[in-house]
């Protein structure tokens, strides 16, 4: 029970990020890597403005703290998104595949490299004002920050799902992402959309750096990277451009770390632990990609971004 909880938290990390993954990659067949150094920044963005309000002596409980730094700190990770967009990937969108693959590289080490020239190349710790008083579920220990994660992780599932089949931005998302030169005409402002999926992306980028951050107590500017692929293999694993299969892949990717890991560790006597579960990640996006290439709920083209 343990290691499944575990795996649920972490899955739903993964969830949350993969979500942006895949936004992104169904309305433009991109993948955004430098997604990852969005989520480090929303972890660091909000490191810096707790530390700030308990600086200037603001009387609030701990999570309400938390609260108001994530909410400012959504719109700096969106604008970065947009900028994002703007400056590296609307000039090479007619351009061959790989030139918008080079630059999303290229943006991941440049974002590093700023975030290093900020706030340095330690670990930044969370502040410690968050309740991590544990809770005893079937004998397994597991905090309110844990329980609220994978909450949220299944509310902004359902909130995305929502927006993208119910509203009328949902449907220009989807049009845009079958025919952009169609929907062009038809009225939709394709350039628009795009950005504002790009927006919608990163700030989903920016509670998951938040979640990470409240979860370990601290980040560091190489978070970004690793968990970044992680994510990736879950968005590949669950259905690339499907919003339900980015979570299902997140939550099951979780849960087979957890399990790998743990597993793994009792047959060595904890000699081979936790740090040899990236290896399993990469082995099962190996797989996906060699046996089920479309994921575990393929393609819908009706949950697509």
């Amino acid at each position: 029970m343990q290691l499944l909880l575990n795996g649920l938290v972490v899955g739903s990390i993964y969830g949350l990020i993969a979500l942006g993954y895949t936004m992104v990659y169904g309305i433009m067949g991109l993948i955004n890597f430098a997604h990852g150094e969005v989520v480090m920044f929303g972890g660091m963005i909000c490191i810096s403005i707790l530390t700030g309000f308990i600086g200037m002596g603001i009387q609030l409980p701990g999570f309400a703290l938390v609260l108001l730094a994530m909410i400012c700190t959504i719109p700096v990770c969106m604008a970065i998104g947009y900028t994002m967009e703007l400056v590296a990937y609307r000039p090479l969108r007619r351009a061959p595949r790989l030139a918008p693959l080079i630059t999303a590289i290229g943006l991941s080490i440049v974002l590093q490299q700023v975030a290093v020239i900020i706030w340095g190349t330690s670990y930044v710790k969370f502040p410690a004002i968050l309740d991590h008083t544990p809770i005893t579920i079937m004998g397994a220990v597991v905090t309110k920050i844990q329980i609220l994660i994978v909450v949220l992780c299944f509310a902004i599932m359902f909130s995305m799902l929502a927006v993208v089949n119910k509203t009328k931005l949902g449907r220009a998302m989807r049009s845009t992402s079958q025919k952009p030169d169609v929907a062009r005409l038809m009225g939709v402002n394709v350039n628009w959309v795009i950005s504002i999926t790009f927006m919608l992306g990163s700030g989903l980028g920016a509670i998951a750096g938040v979640m990470h951050a409240a979860n370990y107590d601290q980040i560091h500017y190489t978070t970004g990277f690793m968990i970044g692929l992680k994510a990736f293999c879950a968005a590949v694993l669950g259905g690339i451009g499907n919003l339900t299969g980015a979570v299902v892949g997140g939550l099951v990717l979780g849960i087979a770390e957890s399990f790998f890991a743990g597993t793994i560790s009792s047959i060595t006597n904890g000699f081979l632990g936790s740090n040899y579960q990236d290896i399993f990640s990469f082995f099962v996006l190996i797989m996906v990609l060699v046996f089920r290439p479309s994921g575990l709920l393929g393609e819908k083209q009706a949950d697509r971004a």
